[in-house]
């Protein structure tokens, strides 16, 4: 890191401290009152809405009891339920659901206890209720739900019964509702050592029975909430302890449910947080510094980062240039060129007119003199070949598309290389797939790509190595033929796989090689509508992959 970049990373930490430690500092200072009015706002609204929900259930149970006895009702008649087999079957079928009562009993106009199913069979099947306070209200409303009473069995209970007039009979149906069942209600709203939860009636007496405020059906031990209308939430200091109420009534029946919490219970988070605010704000400020120091260095290393791939970029863009410069070069040199390629070619032409004349045809070296115009105007051919590309590299010219047999293509171009390969001993074998059809592609290009891969493998494999190009077809949609040039020289690193395309990037000796021929075939192949890879472990030769597009 130079000089430069140390002094900017100070800057930036000092700046950044102490912006962000001031407002930590103000955050400190008004954390405990903000988050003392919250959280007692937020025990407040907890307490109030676990009572309206407790409430809310309780009237839910009773609307689905009322539902429950109102449809068995209005849908058997008197004469059926009067029938205690078919009324304990109903029962029965009523438990299977939901253990939700006690009893049940069909009760005439005068009070009498028609029918009855449950474990009080002897004490109240030849009872008459019509003194009783339920009986009558029953009668003149229909419905009634009741307070917790002894009644005649001499346990607490609570009824629910529903009253039907069926022609010139009045009867009713009285269940006794299962209090256990209510007891769980009210008891989920208890909370905490010291919570406790209870319903009181009208008159201020318990229907349930308590954790700490008394016993069933007495006083309890708290404020009076027995007229509380809709729900109400209260700090009141009772017993000498300070303590948070809520109280919620239910509509039918008329009952209250009441809600206790021990106040510094519920507020000893807050007094934990007035002890944990130092080693919070202790915390805050070195995980500022750690993040500070975090930051600068991280933006620092990115602006290194940034600067470097400028570089890297500015390289690139001098390369390209390079490979503009290159280009023209090559245009030039093939131009030049083409003059005495040119008057070598005319020349060849004169001698093999010259040839055809009678008196040459008569001569011993006749035959010798034909086979050597024959190989001047072959090679003469190969380099105006060559000279064509280099203007089409300098100039970036279009393919020329033409129908090519790929294995005479590859044939041609070892014949070029033949003789060097015999001189050093190394073996080129083929391997053609059948069926492979022709392509439609710029024979010059392809040439020029599989003279390169082959030249090259003949440098990396050395005295009797061995070149295998292996051809087949993909018949898929789109069809394409793959050629696969393999070598068994000393392969290709790992690290270096991804850069053997790249202009100039050689594995040859400084002197060996200039590292355009693989990027001007990359180039090329790209051009034509192929593909061109290359696979190495590093140790045991390459393979280069080349596919093309059979249209």
């Amino acid at each position: 890191m130079s000089v430069y970049h140390r002094k900017l990373r100070c800057k930036m930490i000092v700046l950044t401290l102490s912006f962000s430690l001031i407002p930590l500092f103000v955050l400190g200072a008004t954390f405990y009152y903000q988050f003392s009015s919250a959280y007692e706002g937020m025990v407040l609204e907890s307490i109030r809405n676990r009572a309206q929900n407790r409430v809310s259930a309780l009237e839910l149970f009773f609307e689905e009891r009322v539902a429950q006895l109102t449809v068995l009702v209005m849908n058997h008649s008197y004469k059926t339920l009067s029938d205690e087999e078919f009324l304990n079957q109903l029962f029965e079928s009523m438990q299977s659901r939901s253990k939700s009562y006690t009893d049940l009993g069909l009760i005439d106009a005068d009070g009498n206890h028609v029918a009855y199913v449950g474990p009080f069979y002897e004490k109240l099947k030849h009872v008459n209720y019509v003194h009783e306070p339920w009986f009558s209200a029953v009668m003149s409303s229909g419905l009634f739900i009741s307070d917790v009473f002894s009644g005649f069995r001499k346990v607490p209970h609570f009824i629910i019964a529903v009253r039907r007039i069926e022609g010139n009979r009045t009867w009713i149906l009285r269940a006794t509702v299962n209090s256990d069942i209510i007891d769980k209600i009210v008891r989920t709203g208890q909370l905490g050592r010291k919570g406790d939860a209870f319903l009181v009636n009208y008159r201020n007496e318990l229907q349930t029975s308590p954790r700490f405020s008394g016993e069933l059906l007495s006083k309890p031990r708290a404020p009076d909430f027995s007229s509380t209308a809709g729900t109400i939430v209260e700090k009141v200091k009772f017993e000498g302890e300070s303590y948070l109420f809520a109280a919620s009534a239910l509509a039918n029946p008329r009952w209250v449910m009441v809600i206790r919490e021990d106040l510094s219970e519920k507020m000893a988070p807050l007094f934990e947080a007035s002890y944990l605010e130092g080693v919070i704000g202790g915390l805050g400020i070195l995980l500022v510094v750690v993040g500070t120091l975090f930051t600068t260095r991280s933006m620092t290393n990115e602006l290194i980062r940034m600067e470097h791939e400028k570089g890297v970029a500015d390289h690139a863009m001098m390369q390209a240039a390079k490979m503009a410069a290159l280009g023209k070069m090559a245009a030039g040199v093939a131009h030049e060129i083409n003059n005495p390629l040119q008057i070598i070619g005319d020349q060849a032409g004169w001698m093999k007119d010259l040839l055809a004349e009678e008196e040459f045809r008569e001569s011993a070296n006749y035959e010798e003199l034909t086979n050597c115009l024959k190989k001047i105007e072959r090679n003469l051919e190969r380099c105006r070949s060559i000279t064509h590309r280099m203007l089409r590299f300098g100039r970036r010219m279009e393919p020329a598309l033409e129908e090519v047999d790929v294995h005479s293509l590859i044939d041609e171009t070892i014949t070029f290389l033949e003789n060097e390969a015999r001189f050093r001993e190394i073996h080129i074998e083929t391997q053609y797939a059948e069926k492979v059809p022709h392509i439609t592609t710029d024979r010059a290009q392809l040439q020029q790509v599989f003279l390169n891969i082959i030249d090259n493998g003949l440098d990396a494999v050395g005295r009797g190595g061995m070149i295998r190009v292996k051809t087949s077809y993909n018949s898929g949609i789109p069809g394409e033929v793959i050629i696969e040039f393999t070598d068994n020289g000393p392969g290709i690193p790992k690290d270096m796989l991804s850069k053997v395309f790249d202009p100039f990037f050689s594995t040859k000796p400084a002197n060996g090689g200039t590292g355009l021929g693989l990027s001007i075939s990359y180039s090329i192949i790209e051009k034509l509508g192929g593909k061109i890879s290359v696979e190495s472990d590093g140790k045991h030769g390459a393979t280069f992959t080349i596919r093309l597009p059979v249209k």
